[in-house]
């Protein structure tokens, strides 16, 4: 059974989260406050974070950040703010995904639901014998271990970065929509809100561009999407 830890300093609300997730057969913990809440985070052992943004004690922007340098499990990132410049600056920390409140806690589930199954397939135990490697004009993907280089050296990618970043980079040369991209990987229709696609797209290229803002890789093809250049 997957474990959820809800981070919430609403009562009522975390509670229907709660109540929601449990009858989906999920084991769920609340905690109140941001420093409760990270270490909770990170010190038990929970399959996804559902993170409020605005908490007592510390904000769900500095625990975000702090568990994504703990640990890799998905982040559910909640709040009432509704400017782009919020979710992109809790995108940018790490997390997964973004919901707006008010929302219906079946879209909470079926959010959850998708995050977990996906990560589940990406991290599965399943051994190789032989690493599955990409490599593209100095980066290097090994598939197998989760690992990216760049002209030799390691760089540190979250779950979803490195999805966006293999997913691209295996089909080249094609143009994707943010739409297309969100539901590949993601695993669910965008309903509306794609600005996830543009801070990882960003976040990557930070990674793996020698100059962001002239990117050899990774080609922004304006009214339509992106592509990853050979």
């Amino acid at each position: 059974m997957s474990k959820i830890l809800i981070v919430e300093d609403e009562s009522a609300i975390a509670d229907l989260e709660r109540d929601y997730l449990e009858l989906s057969g999920f084991e769920v913990d609340i905690e109140n406050s941001g420093i409760s809440g990270l270490d909770a985070a990170i010190h038990k052992d929970y399959n996804l974070v559902v993170l409020d943004l605005m908490l007592p004690e510390m904000d769900g922007y500095e625990v975000c950040r702090r568990i994504r340098e703990e640990k890799d499990i998905p982040i559910l990132m909640v709040s009432a703010k509704k400017d782009d410049i919020d979710k992109i600056r809790g995108l940018g920390l790490g997390a997964d995904d973004y919901m707006t409140k008010p929302f219906s806690p079946s879209e909470l589930v079926a959010r959850v639901k998708a995050h977990l199954a996906r990560y589940e397939r990406l991290v599965g135990t399943n051994p190789k014998s032989i690493n599955d490697i990409v490599e593209i004009r100095g980066i290097r993907i090994d598939k197998t271990a989760r690992r990216v280089y760049v002209d030799g050296e390691e760089k540190v990618f979250t779950t979803k970065e490195f999805d966006l970043l293999t997913f691209l980079a295996e089909n080249p040369n094609h143009v994707f929509t943010k739409e297309e991209l969100f539901r590949e990987i993601w695993d669910m229709e965008s309903i509306g809100d794609i600005a996830t696609v543009t801070v990882h797209i960003k976040k990557i290229r930070e990674k793996i561009e020698k100059n962001s803002t002239k990117p050899e890789y990774i080609e922004t093809i304006w009214g339509v999407g992106y592509r990853f250049k050979v």
